[in-house]
């Protein structure tokens, strides 16, 4: 038996997107495909788009929210209902090309049982649809480490986000996405890492739509809570590092944060990473 997938389609305010995005996924190769759409209190005729699309589709599950929770926690709720051995974190925004499904389980049947993660080279499209760049075009296939990537994690970003495709032992392990956050990601890489491989597939599956005002253009701005919680994920960092590369890591990235706090005058921000520094300074590693 194929092993089944299960794709949470977190939609807020894409009423003009997420016909597409679902449409995304009912045409993929891969037939074992289980599909939670979860809108978080759109605005908009996001549900009404959505009901639309899932029309005549008893299997599809729907969940909406009265308030906005934001994104970990509409996440999570659609991950109690998933029932799939991979899950894929799908925006309403984005699309998924028809092979994206079955290259992300036969990558994982090749990875071995310590495989958490897949992910894949992306186009980047703007509104319309139109092409942009591909993720490779600034992060060549080449320079793209594989299986333990906790330490480059650390270092830079070298993951289109859209492309995930995670195992299901990988998010219980983890219990799901850490709510008390503002965006999921990097902290999802960084404790995934700590104890599972992540694979590459140098393919385009993924198609990552820039939207202007998406929660991605507003992470440089002063106000934005992102910046916080990128803050929270270098303390969980500190406390997971084992060695001495990994806390010289975690310096280069508190200094780079810093620099970033200074750049939208969030001068308490930038004190609290300094303090930060100090205490990853003072930890003593035996290598």
């Amino acid at each position: 038996m194929q092993p089944l997938v299960s794709v949470i389609c977190l939609c807020y305010n894409h009423a003009r997107f997420v016909t597409e995005a679902i449409l995304s996924v009912r045409q993929q190769s891969y037939a074992a495909v289980e599909l939670i759409v979860v809108d978080d209190a759109s605005t908009d005729n996001s549900v009404d788009k959505i009901r639309q699309a899932i029309a005549g589709l008893p299997a599809v599950k729907l969940i909406t929210f009265r308030e906005n929770a934001g994104m970990c926690k509409a996440f999570n709720a659609g991950l109690a209902l998933a029932k799939g051995d991979y899950i894929i974190d799908l925006a309403a925004d984005d699309v998924l090309l028809p092979d994206r499904i079955l290259a992300g389980v036969q990558a994982f049947q090749r990875g071995g049982v310590n495989m958490g993660m897949n992910f894949t080279d992306a186009e980047n499209i703007d509104e319309d649809g139109h092409h942009i760049a591909f993720h490779s075009d600034r992060f060549p296939h080449s320079s793209i480490p594989q299986g333990d990537v906790y330490l480059p994690l650390i270092n830079r970003y070298f993951i289109s986000s859209p492309t995930m495709m995670f195992s299901r032992i990988l998010i219980d392990r983890l219990g799901g996405y850490d709510e008390d956050l503002d965006y999921e990601d990097f902290d999802l890489w960084i404790r995934g890492s700590r104890e599972f491989e992540f694979r590459y597939t140098p393919t385009v599956l993924v198609k990552r739509r820039i939207v202007k005002n998406s929660m991605a253009r507003r992470q440089f701005t002063r106000l934005d809570r992102q910046r916080h919680s990128t803050y929270d994920v270098c303390c969980k960092i500190m406390k997971l590092n084992r060695n001495r590369a990994e806390q010289q890591a975690l310096t280069q990235r508190i200094y780079y944060e810093i620099i970033q706090c200074f750049k939208v005058l969030d001068w308490h921000l930038a004190y609290r990473y300094a303090l930060l520094w100090q205490k990853n300074r003072a930890v003593r590693y035996e290598r």
